[in-house]
C-alpha cells in the first residue's frame, strides 16, 4: 500500500505544478506586475531585419503526411513484431493466429495506401 501513496503525491504535486504553469501568466497579467505596452510594432512580422513578401506560411503537399504516418505504422509493427519473435515459443498456436491477424489488419491499410497511390511520389 505504501506505493499507492508515492503515486498519489507523485499525481497531487504533477496536477499541482500544472494548474501553477497555467494559472501564473493569468494571476501576473490581472496583477498588472508583466508591462504591456502596445504598440503597431510589436505585432509586425519580423523575420531577418527585412519585411515579408508575399504569403508567409508554405502549404505543404499532404503526401509527406501520408509518408509520415506509414512510417510510422510499419514502426510499430516493428516493435510489436520483436517482442513477439522473442517469445514465440512461449505464446503457441494462439500467439501466431494473434500476430497473423495484426498482420493481416497492417497489410489491408498498405494496400489501401498503395492503390489510393499514395507511395507515388510526384
Amino acid at each position: 500500500m505504501d506505493n499507492f501513496g508515492y503515486i498519489g503525491i507523485f499525481l497531487i504535486l504533477s496536477i499541482g505544478f500544472a494548474a501553477t504553469m497555467i494559472l501564473l501568466p493569468v494571476t501576473l497579467r490581472l496583477l498588472h506586475i508583466v508591462p504591456r505596452k502596445p504598440n503597431p510594432t510589436k505585432y509586425t512580422t519580423y523575420e531577418c531585419g527585412m519585411e515579408t513578401i508575399g504569403k508567409s506560411q508554405v502549404r505543404f503537399n499532404f503526401r509527406y503526411y501520408y509518408f509520415a504516418l506509414l512510417f510510422v505504422i510499419f514502426d510499430i509493427q516493428v516493435v510489436f513484431l520483436y517482442p513477439w519473435a522473442v517469445e514465440l515459443s512461449q505464446l503457441k498456436l494462439f500467439g501466431l493466429v494473434a500476430m497473423m491477424v495484426f498482420v493481416l489488419i497492417i497489410m489491408v491499410g498498405f494496400v489501401y495506401a498503395w492503390k489510393k497511390g499514395v507511395l507515388k511520389w510526384k
